[in-house]
């Protein structure tokens, strides 16, 4: 696990980007992304350059069960918005929220996981530990799933909403072990909020408890986080 440690986030979204754009030129060809606000500035700098995803194939971890793709909260929404608008893919997956039936949707997409091996994938990392949708106590070993979103994860998310109410309740999410499957991964967390989640991912015991924690067995995972972020660790990854 290598950590990297940069003065603020625009300067951890170029690092990353440097990471994919690292990858593209070594033959990488499918990107699994994330939503929320750690890798924006990364979407940036993936807009502003000068590089072809047109070829590229990507998937994305999660979506809201129960909104619309046009609803300005959808991660499909957030996805057009931030990267492809500007740089389509030439195949962008992402679960979709208003399937009629969750189970077949959930099937589908480990399917399209399957078939398209991801060679980077880009995570966050939520104050309890959480990657993507996946919650303290998910197990390790768990593939795209239904997600029945926790109180906690409800509450931070409704700083998005007019509301708390209008926070869906479920998602539908990539597993662990569809994460870990990936052949590169790297983790963004920025700000004095993730200093725990960083400390018990890098440092912790591996447990479900803390479902990032089991990045600690992938061989290959990146943590790029600023100094508030990385504030906890010991002094051996803040040389």
């Amino acid at each position: 696990m290598k950590v990297i440690i940069t003065k603020d986030n625009i300067e951890g979204g170029t690092k990353a980007f440097e990471i994919i754009k690292k990858g593209m030129g070594n033959g990488a060809k499918v990107l699994g992304l994330a939503t929320g606000s750690s890798p924006i500035p990364m979407y940036d700098d993936m807009c502003d350059s000068d590089l072809d995803f047109s070829n590229m194939t990507s998937i994305n971890l999660d979506e809201y069960y129960g909104l619309n793709p046009d609803n300005d909260q959808s991660y499909h929404y957030f996805m057009q918005k931030h990267l492809f608008d500007k740089k389509p893919f030439k195949n962008s997956y992402i679960p979709n929220g208003m399937a009629k039936d969750i189970d077949e949707e959930v099937d589908r997409y480990n399917e399209i996981i399957a078939d398209n091996p991801i060679d980077i994938q880009i995570l966050g990392i939520g104050r309890n530990g959480h990657i993507a949708f996946n919650e303290p106590g998910t197990p390790f070993g768990s593939l795209t799933h239904k997600v029945n979103l926790t109180e906690s994860t409800i509450k931070a998310n409704s700083r998005f909403f007019d509301n708390e109410d209008e926070v869906p309740r479920q998602a539908i999410c990539m597993g662990i072990k569809s994460i870990m499957q990936s052949k590169k991964i790297v983790l963004l967390a920025f700000g004095e909020s993730k200093q725990d989640a960083i400390k018990a991912l890098v440092e912790g015991p591996v447990t479900e408890e803390v479902p990032a924690s089991i990045l600690q067995d992938h061989p290959d995972v990146t943590i790029i986080c600023d100094e508030e972020a990385a504030a906890k660790l010991s002094d051996k990854y803040r040389k």
